[in-house]
C-alpha cells in the first residue's frame, strides 16, 4: 500500500476479492474489487460504517471465509488454492488473533490458555514460553486464574499473549477494544501496538474507532462494499 517496499514481496495480498451472497429475494454484493498490499511490519485499520463488510473481508483475509472471486496470498501462498485443513495448518502457524469477545477457553486458566497454541503446535517449551509471555502482558501473577475471575480487560490480555505467544508473521484484531470500557480499551491498545512492534508482526484490526484507526500506518475504509485507502 505503499511506495516505500515496492520491491519486497508482501505479506498480506488481497487481489481483487468479491464477496457475494444470495437468498431467495436476489444477490447481495457484500464486498467489491477489494485489493490491497500489505508489507512487513505494517500496520493496517479496516473501517467502516456498521454492515459495511469490515469483519468478512477480515475472515477471508485468514481464510476462515472464501471469496466469490478474486484469491488472498499470505506470505506468498494462495490460500484458496489449499483445502481447509491445509488453510488451517498455514493459520496456526502464521497467524494470530484476537477478538471482541476475547474467546478464552472457560476451562482452562490464563496459562493454559496461553499454552494452548504452543501445545498444539508441539512446542515443548510451551509453559515456559507462554509464562513469560503473560508476565510481559502485566498478567504474571494471574497464571493460574480462570477467566470467569479476569476483568474484561485481564482477559483482552490474555487473548493478547496467546495471539504473540506464537510469533505470528500476521496478527488480525476484530474490533479488539469492542467489550472494553474506555480507559481500558486505551491500555490494552497501547499494549497491542507495542508487542505489535516488538515482534515485528503485521497487524490488520477491524475498529470503528477513528483515533485507534489513525494511529495505524493505513486506512482502508469500505464504502458499499468497496475499499478508498487513506
Amino acid at each position: 500500500m505503499s511506495d516505500s517496499n515496492a520491491g519486497s514481496p508482501a505479506i498480506i495480498a488481497v487481489e481483487h476479492v468479491y464477496k457475494s451472497v444470495s437468498d431467495s429475494t436476489g444477490t447481495l454484493d457484500i464486498l467489491r474489487d477489494i485489493d490491497f498490499r500489505l508489507q512487513a511490519r505494517e500496520t493496517a485499520a479496516i473501517v467502516g460504517a456498521s454492515g459495511s463488510g469490515k469483519s468478512t473481508l477480515l475472515s477471508i483475509i485468514a481464510g476462515l471465509d472464501t471469496p466469490t472471486r478474486g484469491t488472498v496470498r499470505l506470505n506468498g501462498q494462495d490460500l484458496f488454492a489449499l483445502d481447509e485443513d491445509a488453510r488451517a495448518a498455514l493459520r496456526a502457524q502464521q497467524v494470530g488473533f484476537v477478538f471482541q469477545s476475547f474467546q478464552l477457553m472457560a476451562n482452562l486458566s490464563a496459562l493454559e490458555n496461553v499454552m494452548l497454541p504452543l501445545e498444539l503446535a508441539g512446542r515443548r517449551d510451551a509453559r515456559q514460553a507462554a509464562s513469560a509471555m503473560l508476565g510481559r502482558v502485566g498478567l504474571g501473577q494471574r497464571l493460574g486464574h480462570y477467566p470467569k475471575v479476569l476483568s474484561g480487560g485481564e482477559q483482552q490480555r490474555v487473548a493478547l499473549a496467546r495471539a504473540f505467544v506464537v510469533e505470528p508473521l500476521v496478527l488480525l484484531a476484530d474490533e479488539p477494544t469492542g467489550s472494553l470500557d474506555f480507559a481500558t480499551g486505551e491500555t490494552v491498545m497501547e499494549l497491542m501496538f507495542e508487542l505489535n512492534r516488538e515482534r515485528g508482526t503485521t497487524l490488520v484490526l477491524v475498529t470503528h474507532d477513528r483515533a485507534i484507526a489513525g494511529r495505524c500506518e493505513h486506512c482502508i475504509t469500505i464504502e458499499a462494499g468497496q475499499v478508498a485507502l487513506a
